[in-house]
């Protein structure tokens, strides 16, 4: 695997929208430890963040809306970032069914601000969108999706992440085309899991509540099958992604997959076991009944990573029993005191690619 180059991103200013979340924290971090100069720019309300606990050095936090262009503009203008992480969204499938007008507003006309932005950026060279595995027609075919298969979306949620990435193909192709332009890319992670994720309706965030209390896990659709990955499994492609985009000339204009093995698609229910016997205490899950288990989801996502195994170098080190046992450390670590941060320099200093960035 490709170890990240902290010369590459010593001293180099990056934008970051969506910052506030749960990827975009850790990966404003990650940035930090590699001596990068990031702007963040977005918004989050939620009283319990991971941001809120760290302390990141190198990093201006900007107040902001993905659906200001004139706010996001003058903010990108002002960064002078070379590099952009488009995170910014409303991530949720289950809130996508309430509120589906803020879901495509968020994720697609969010998408098409920050494009803009970049346009009128000049120092802008790269531009990753981050979208999601749901961007795929998903037929129930029971295989891997690979980058080629058709956009599609049967919720909200999904709809709008296909969707943007139309858009940012749209915007590449109309926009970026002439000598110097930004290169573009979209990244699709998988069910990304990890300490400091405190978003309801996911799975290991609402076992860690539930668990904390003593009171057992609800799930949903235990038989659905999701890549499960550590967070910093696809935060190191995004990385390294961009270090292609800028340094090695890697062709951008297209989407790429970052996901787990094939054999680290599993169950919800495998993923709920694992997490209750790794947290220990008589910790135990149950299927949700009622109301609380709809609407349906997909029945299996799996994604093909071979195109970023081979064009990047880029492939997982962690298995899911790993991630899992790793995020039920963190979560267990935390509620007992200890600090996000010290949490968070454990699992980067474990992560073989983060070698040459550890403190």
């Amino acid at each position: 695997m490709r170890s990240l180059d902290p010369a590459f991103w010593s001293g180099r200013s990056v934008f970051v929208t969506g910052h506030m979340g749960f990827k975009g924290s850790w990966l404003a971090y990650l940035l930090s430890r590699a001596g990068a100069r990031s702007t963040g720019f977005g918004r989050d309300d939620r009283e319990t963040l991971l941001y809120r606990d760290l302390s990141i050095g190198g990093h201006t936090h900007v107040e902001g809306d993905v659906r200001d262009l004139a706010g996001l503009s003058e903010a990108l203008r002002r960064s002078g970032a070379e590099i952009v992480f488009h995170l910014a969204a409303q991530p949720i499938v289950l809130k996508s069914y309430e509120a589906p007008v803020d879901t495509f507003a968020d994720n697609i006309m969010g998408t098409v601000h920050l494009l803009e932005a970049a346009r009128r950026a000049p120092e802008v060279k790269a531009v990753i969108v981050v979208t999601s595995d749901k961007v795929y027609r998903n037929e129930e075919s029971g295989r891997a999706f690979r980058e080629g298969d058709p956009l599609g979306g049967k919720d909200p949620y999904s709809a709008s992440k296909a969707a943007a990435e139309i858009v940012a193909e749209a915007m590449a192709l109309s926009f970026f085309r002439h000598e110097g332009a930004a290169r573009i890319a979209a990244a699709r992670a998988g069910n990304v899991i990890g300490g400091g994720d405190w978003a309801e309706h996911r799975l290991l965030p609402d076992a860690a509540r539930a668990l904390a209390r003593g009171a057992p896990l609800q799930v949903r659709n235990p038989g659905s099958v999701r890549p499960w990955q550590h967070v910093l499994e696809p935060l190191c492609g995004y990385l390294l992604l961009a270090e292609d985009l800028v340094g090695r000339g890697a062709s951008g204009n297209h989407g790429w997959n970052f996901g787990p093995a094939i054999e680290d698609a599993v169950p919800a229910a495998t993923v709920a076991d694992r997490f209750v016997a790794a947290w220990g205490a008589g910790a135990a899950w149950q299927l949700a009944g009622g109301a609380a288990a709809k609407p349906a989801e997909a029945g299996f996502l799996s994604l093909d990573s071979s195109l970023a195994r081979r064009e990047l170098g880029w492939m997982p080190a962690w298995n899911v029993d790993e991630a899992v046992a790793r995020t039920a450390a963190w979560y267990r670590d935390r509620l007992a005191g200890i600090e996000a941060r010290r949490l968070m320099d454990r699992d980067i200093d474990a992560y073989p690619a983060f070698s040459r960035i550890r403190a």
